[in-house]
Protein backbone atom coordinates (compact mmCIF):
# COMPACT_ATOMS: atom_id res chain seq x y z
CA UNK A 1 0.00 0.00 0.00
CA UNK A 2 2.61 2.31 1.39
CA UNK A 3 5.01 1.49 -2.05
CA UNK A 4 1.93 2.17 -4.37
CA UNK A 5 1.42 5.86 -2.61
CA UNK A 6 4.87 6.48 -3.52
CA UNK A 7 7.04 5.86 -0.24
CA UNK A 8 9.79 3.59 0.37
CA UNK A 9 9.33 1.24 3.50
CA UNK A 10 12.47 0.63 5.07
CA UNK A 11 11.28 -1.81 8.11
CA UNK A 12 9.00 -4.03 9.75
CA UNK A 13 9.34 -3.77 13.34
CA UNK A 14 7.41 -6.41 16.11
CA UNK A 15 7.41 -7.72 19.00
CA UNK A 16 7.57 -10.84 20.89
CA UNK A 17 6.01 -9.49 24.04
CA UNK A 18 2.10 -9.51 23.52
CA UNK A 19 2.03 -11.20 19.92
CA UNK A 20 -1.17 -12.20 20.23
CA UNK A 21 -2.31 -8.90 19.84
CA UNK A 22 -1.76 -9.92 15.92
CA UNK A 23 -3.82 -13.29 16.02
CA UNK A 24 -2.16 -15.88 14.53
CA UNK A 25 -0.70 -14.26 11.88
CA UNK A 26 2.85 -12.86 14.82
CA UNK A 27 4.87 -16.12 12.59
CA UNK A 28 3.11 -14.69 8.82
CA UNK A 29 4.18 -11.44 9.66
CA UNK A 30 7.95 -12.53 10.52
CA UNK A 31 8.22 -14.83 7.76
CA UNK A 32 6.31 -13.31 4.10
CA UNK A 33 7.10 -9.81 4.89
CA UNK A 34 7.78 -8.19 1.56
CA UNK A 35 10.96 -8.34 -0.28
CA UNK A 36 13.38 -5.96 0.68
CA UNK A 37 11.69 -5.43 3.87
CA UNK A 38 14.01 -5.46 7.00
CA UNK A 39 12.28 -7.20 10.15
CA UNK A 40 13.34 -6.34 12.86
CA UNK A 41 12.33 -7.59 16.57
CA UNK A 42 13.81 -5.37 19.46
CA UNK A 43 14.50 -7.47 22.57
CA UNK A 44 13.07 -4.73 25.21
CA UNK A 45 11.20 -1.16 24.84
CA UNK A 46 14.30 0.44 25.39
CA UNK A 47 15.33 -0.77 22.38
CA UNK A 48 13.41 0.81 20.20
CA UNK A 49 14.91 3.48 19.76
CA UNK A 50 18.69 2.54 19.02
CA UNK A 51 16.62 0.00 16.57
CA UNK A 52 14.82 3.21 14.78
CA UNK A 53 17.97 5.16 14.51
CA UNK A 54 19.84 3.09 12.48
CA UNK A 55 16.68 3.39 9.66
CA UNK A 56 16.98 7.02 9.94
CA UNK A 57 12.96 6.83 9.02
CA UNK A 58 11.18 10.15 8.30
CA UNK A 59 7.95 8.64 9.35
CA UNK A 60 7.02 5.89 11.62
CA UNK A 61 3.63 4.58 10.99
CA UNK A 62 2.36 2.15 14.26
CA UNK A 63 -0.59 -1.00 13.43
CA UNK A 64 -1.54 -2.86 16.78
CA UNK A 65 2.04 -2.40 17.88
CA UNK A 66 1.53 -4.06 21.65
CA UNK A 67 3.87 -2.16 23.45
CA UNK A 68 3.63 2.08 24.34
CA UNK A 69 6.46 3.14 22.30
CA UNK A 70 8.67 5.24 24.95
CA UNK A 71 8.95 9.25 23.73
CA UNK A 72 12.66 8.73 22.95
CA UNK A 73 11.50 6.44 20.06
CA UNK A 74 8.74 8.69 19.09
CA UNK A 75 11.13 11.81 18.42
CA UNK A 76 13.24 9.81 16.07
CA UNK A 77 11.84 9.96 12.90
CA UNK A 78 12.56 12.86 11.18
CA UNK A 79 8.59 13.87 10.35
CA UNK A 80 6.28 12.05 12.87
CA UNK A 81 5.27 9.27 14.49
CA UNK A 82 1.99 7.99 13.40
CA UNK A 83 -0.58 5.16 14.84
CA UNK A 84 -3.75 4.02 13.54
CA UNK A 85 -6.29 3.24 15.94
CA UNK A 86 -9.73 1.23 15.59
CA UNK A 87 -11.98 3.55 16.97
CA UNK A 88 -13.56 7.11 16.43
CA UNK A 89 -10.91 8.88 18.61
CA UNK A 90 -11.45 9.95 21.74
CA UNK A 91 -13.87 7.19 22.38
CA UNK A 92 -12.25 3.80 22.88
CA UNK A 93 -8.87 4.97 24.02
CA UNK A 94 -6.66 2.42 24.80
CA UNK A 95 -5.86 -1.42 23.99
CA UNK A 96 -9.68 -3.25 22.84
CA UNK A 97 -11.92 -0.54 21.21
CA UNK A 98 -13.33 -3.23 19.02
CA UNK A 99 -14.35 -5.48 22.05
CA UNK A 100 -16.11 -2.16 23.30
CA UNK A 101 -17.91 -1.38 20.52
CA UNK A 102 -19.10 -5.30 20.19
CA UNK A 103 -19.98 -5.21 23.49
CA UNK A 104 -21.87 -1.87 23.19
CA UNK A 105 -23.66 -2.49 20.21
CA UNK A 106 -21.77 0.00 18.02
CA UNK A 107 -23.45 0.05 14.14
CA UNK A 108 -19.54 1.00 13.45
CA UNK A 109 -15.95 0.87 14.08
CA UNK A 110 -14.24 3.63 13.63
CA UNK A 111 -10.38 4.45 12.53
CA UNK A 112 -8.19 7.18 13.77
CA UNK A 113 -4.76 8.21 12.19
CA UNK A 114 -3.29 10.46 14.76
CA UNK A 115 0.00 11.49 15.87
CA UNK A 116 1.84 9.58 18.76
CA UNK A 117 2.45 11.23 21.89
CA UNK A 118 3.65 10.19 25.39
CA UNK A 119 0.01 8.26 26.65
CA UNK A 120 -2.43 5.66 24.91
CA UNK A 121 -3.90 7.18 21.24
CA UNK A 122 -4.15 11.15 23.07
CA UNK A 123 -2.44 12.47 19.88
CA UNK A 124 -3.34 15.44 17.68
CA UNK A 125 -5.96 13.92 14.58
CA UNK A 126 -4.72 13.74 11.33
CA UNK A 127 -7.68 11.57 9.20
CA UNK A 128 -10.82 9.48 10.32
CA UNK A 129 -12.87 7.30 8.90
CA UNK A 130 -15.49 4.32 9.77
CA UNK A 131 -16.65 1.04 8.74
CA UNK A 132 -20.13 -0.60 9.24
CA UNK A 133 -20.16 -2.94 11.76
CA UNK A 134 -22.35 -6.21 11.40
CA UNK A 135 -21.93 -9.50 13.09
CA UNK A 136 -18.61 -10.05 12.70
CA UNK A 137 -17.07 -12.19 15.64
CA UNK A 138 -13.43 -11.78 15.61
CA UNK A 139 -10.60 -8.98 14.23
CA UNK A 140 -9.48 -11.66 11.34
CA UNK A 141 -13.53 -11.41 10.00
CA UNK A 142 -13.13 -7.72 10.43
CA UNK A 143 -9.47 -7.15 8.43
CA UNK A 144 -10.43 -6.66 5.04
CA UNK A 145 -13.10 -3.79 5.99
CA UNK A 146 -10.17 -1.92 8.46
CA UNK A 147 -7.61 -2.54 5.45
CA UNK A 148 -10.18 -0.79 2.96
CA UNK A 149 -10.42 2.08 5.38
CA UNK A 150 -6.86 2.68 6.01
CA UNK A 151 -5.84 2.77 2.63
CA UNK A 152 -8.88 5.61 2.25
CA UNK A 153 -7.30 7.74 5.09
CA UNK A 154 -3.85 7.09 4.21
CA UNK A 155 -2.99 9.27 1.67
CA UNK A 156 -4.15 12.29 3.38
CA UNK A 157 -2.83 11.48 6.26
CA UNK A 158 0.88 11.18 4.71
CA UNK A 159 0.24 14.63 2.71
CA UNK A 160 -0.46 16.03 5.91
CA UNK A 161 2.60 14.94 7.81
CA UNK A 162 4.61 15.77 4.77
CA UNK A 163 3.61 19.53 5.27
CA UNK A 164 4.09 19.60 8.61
CA UNK A 165 0.30 20.20 9.59
CA UNK A 166 0.31 19.64 13.60
CA UNK A 167 -3.90 17.91 13.30
CA UNK A 168 -6.79 18.76 15.56
CA UNK A 169 -6.00 18.52 19.19
CA UNK A 170 -8.20 15.85 20.95
CA UNK A 171 -10.70 17.38 23.32
CA UNK A 172 -11.86 14.97 26.49
CA UNK A 173 -15.10 15.56 25.80
CA UNK A 174 -16.86 11.84 24.79
CA UNK A 175 -13.37 10.54 25.53
CA UNK A 176 -13.45 7.10 27.22
CA UNK A 177 -10.73 3.79 27.78
CA UNK A 178 -11.28 0.57 25.92
CA UNK A 179 -9.87 -1.63 28.82
CA UNK A 180 -10.26 -5.37 29.99
CA UNK A 181 -13.39 -6.69 31.01
CA UNK A 182 -14.39 -6.72 34.06
CA UNK A 183 -14.38 -10.53 35.45
CA UNK A 184 -18.02 -11.03 35.66
CA UNK A 185 -18.37 -10.09 32.11
CA UNK A 186 -16.43 -13.60 32.05
CA UNK A 187 -19.98 -15.46 32.52
CA UNK A 188 -23.54 -15.95 30.72
CA UNK A 189 -26.47 -15.04 32.86
CA UNK A 190 -29.46 -16.35 30.86
CA UNK A 191 -31.60 -14.13 31.90
CA UNK A 192 -30.46 -10.93 30.20
CA UNK A 193 -31.64 -10.12 26.67
CA UNK A 194 -30.32 -12.84 24.21
CA UNK A 195 -29.06 -9.66 22.05
CA UNK A 196 -26.79 -8.57 24.98
CA UNK A 197 -25.83 -12.37 25.56
CA UNK A 198 -24.75 -12.54 21.89
CA UNK A 199 -22.94 -9.14 22.03
CA UNK A 200 -21.23 -10.54 25.04
CA UNK A 201 -19.93 -13.76 23.46
CA UNK A 202 -19.11 -11.60 20.30
CA UNK A 203 -17.08 -9.22 22.42
CA UNK A 204 -14.86 -11.69 23.65
CA UNK A 205 -13.94 -12.41 20.32
CA UNK A 206 -12.12 -9.62 19.92
CA UNK A 207 -9.71 -9.69 22.96
CA UNK A 208 -6.41 -11.13 22.05
CA UNK A 209 -5.66 -14.05 24.01
CA UNK A 210 -8.96 -14.21 25.83
CA UNK A 211 -11.22 -16.71 26.12
CA UNK A 212 -15.15 -17.80 25.62
CA UNK A 213 -17.65 -16.40 28.61
CA UNK A 214 -18.40 -19.15 30.80
CA UNK A 215 -22.21 -20.63 31.13
CA UNK A 216 -24.85 -23.71 32.57
CA UNK A 217 -25.96 -25.45 29.50
CA UNK A 218 -27.99 -28.57 29.88
CA UNK A 219 -26.57 -29.14 33.81
CA UNK A 220 -23.02 -28.72 32.66
CA UNK A 221 -20.64 -26.14 32.72
CA UNK A 222 -19.12 -24.80 28.69
CA UNK A 223 -17.42 -22.05 27.63
CA UNK A 224 -19.55 -20.31 24.69
CA UNK A 225 -17.86 -19.11 21.69
CA UNK A 226 -20.44 -18.99 19.05
CA UNK A 227 -24.08 -17.94 19.45
CA UNK A 228 -26.88 -16.68 16.45
CA UNK A 229 -30.01 -14.47 17.17
CA UNK A 230 -32.20 -16.68 13.98
CA UNK A 231 -33.16 -20.01 14.45
CA UNK A 232 -31.54 -22.29 12.68
CA UNK A 233 -27.65 -24.01 13.51
CA UNK A 234 -26.77 -24.56 17.28
CA UNK A 235 -28.93 -25.17 20.87
CA UNK A 236 -31.89 -23.42 21.41
CA UNK A 237 -32.02 -21.52 24.58
CA UNK A 238 -34.52 -18.68 26.83
CA UNK A 239 -32.96 -15.84 27.90
CA UNK A 240 -34.93 -13.02 29.67
CA UNK A 241 -35.47 -11.47 26.95
CA UNK A 242 -35.91 -13.65 23.57
CA UNK A 243 -34.10 -17.15 22.60
CA UNK A 244 -30.35 -17.50 21.40
CA UNK A 245 -29.01 -20.35 19.30
CA UNK A 246 -25.94 -22.11 20.90
CA UNK A 247 -23.42 -22.86 18.11
CA UNK A 248 -20.27 -23.51 19.64
CA UNK A 249 -18.74 -24.67 22.87
CA UNK A 250 -16.48 -25.97 24.72
CA UNK A 251 -16.24 -28.26 27.52
CA UNK A 252 -14.66 -26.91 30.91
CA UNK A 253 -12.15 -29.93 32.07
CA UNK A 254 -12.20 -29.82 35.77
CA UNK A 255 -8.82 -30.54 37.25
Amino acid sequence: MLRGLGHEPVALLCSRVGADRYGSRFDELVRDAPEGLDVVVPAARERIAPVLRAFDPDLLLCVGFPWRIPEEALAVPRLAAVNAHAAPLPKYRGPYPFAWAVRNGDAEIGMTLHRMDATFDTGAILAQGSVPLDDESSIEELGPKLERIVAELLPSTLERVARGDPGEPQTEEGASYAGAFEPEYARIDWSRPAVDIHRQVRAWGFIPGGDAPLAELAGRTVRIRRTRLEPGEGEPVDCGEGMIWVVETEEVVSE
